[in-house]
């Protein structure tokens, strides 16, 4: 992945250096930024933001300060590269959510090893679920390896929402964001009732969801994240559609289909220790159980215990 980076200064002199020190990184860009040209370029969202404060002809604060206002580059590191040795002036610019100040003269490995850990940390808190917050594939699986290593018993919940495309199609992408960040709230909100310890929850994806709990028991857990989400979730609907009980939209013939209020599934696979070898062989069960869960109109649950190659499912609603 190319890591786009831009060196605000007012002449050519800073670009040249990193380009030379990163001459053997071709997965990095560096541009050359002018400060009159800051409003354009923040449009382009880059990856990293070097700003040599000797070459400038404006105000470093305000500079950083406006950098940080911008809705898409919040999360964007900056590193400050100045001569100015004043204490207070660099708390100043570190008061502006700046994450580096680099005093002059440079160490040019001490700067080359700044801006790659950087972005490996940009590029690890990307994998989060920049709507939940919650850890994407990378560190769930990373959290499944650890477990199984361990040979720890838990059980891991795979959660998503039933009859979400109509919801999103009736609603829109907007609302339906709004309904998978309150899927979110519940779990979260639920397992952290719930008093247990070395929980994890994580993100897969779209209406996805994945939770990591100890132990081979987690019925009264999986009951309270449903009793939670069907008394909440009808927040979301429109009178109409609560009175109704379900919701109504065209299909590609223009014939009105009729679908259920969105409800929410878990499937739950038990993880006694010793019985997987690997993550895909939990995921393989964890897709089984869970298509049993959709199976059951409205919000429910199932638990595969098998302990041997017969399978075993509970299903609960």
């Amino acid at each position: 992945m190319i890591q786009d980076i831009y060196i605000i200064d007012d002449d050519d002199a800073s670009i040249m250096v990193f380009r030379e020190l990163f001459r053997d990184d071709p997965e990095y860009k560096f541009t050359s930024v002018k400060t009159e040209q800051i409003d354009i370029a923040l449009k382009n969202i880059p990856s990293l933001i070097v700003i040599n404060e000797d070459a400038i002809d404006r105000d470093v604060v305000d500079l950083c300060r406006q950098i940080r206002k911008d809705e898409d580059n919040t999360i964007t590191p900056v590193i400050v590269v100045s001569s100015n040795e004043e204490k207070e002036h660099r708390l100043r610019i570190l008061q502006e959510s700046v994450e580096y100040f680099i005093k002059k003269p440079v160490d040019e490995q001490y700067l080359y090893y700044t801006v790659k850990n950087l972005s490996r940390l940009l590029s690890t808190n990307r994998r989060i679920s920049p709507l939940t917050g919650l850890p994407g594939n990378v560190q769930i699986h990373a959290e499944l390896k650890k477990r199984i290593l361990k040979k720890e018993a838990f059980c891991v919940l795979y959660l998503d929402l039933d009859n979400f495309k109509a919801y999103n199609d009736v609603y829109g992408f907007l609302k339906g964001d709004k309904i998978i960040e309150f899927t979110a709230e519940t779990i979260i909100d639920c397992i952290h009732k719930s008093g247990m310890e070395d929980t994890f929850i994580g993100h897969i994806g779209g209406d996805d969801f994945i939770a990591l709990v100890p132990g081979n028991s987690c019925d009264k857990l999986c009951q309270n994240i449903l009793a939670y989400f069907d008394s909440n979730v009808k927040q979301h609907f429109t009178e109409a559609d609560l009175e109704r009980g379900y919701i109504e939209i065209a299909n590609r013939k223009g014939i009105i289909e009729q679908f259920p209020l969105t409800s929410l599934s878990i499937g739950v696979v038990v993880v006694d220790k010793g019985r997987f070898n690997n993550i895909l062989e939990i995921g393989e069960i964890g897709a089984q159980v869970k298509h049993a869960a959709k199976s059951v109109m409205g919000s429910s649950y199932a638990v595969d215990r098998r302990k041997d190659e017969t399978s075993h499912y509970d299903k609960k609603n």
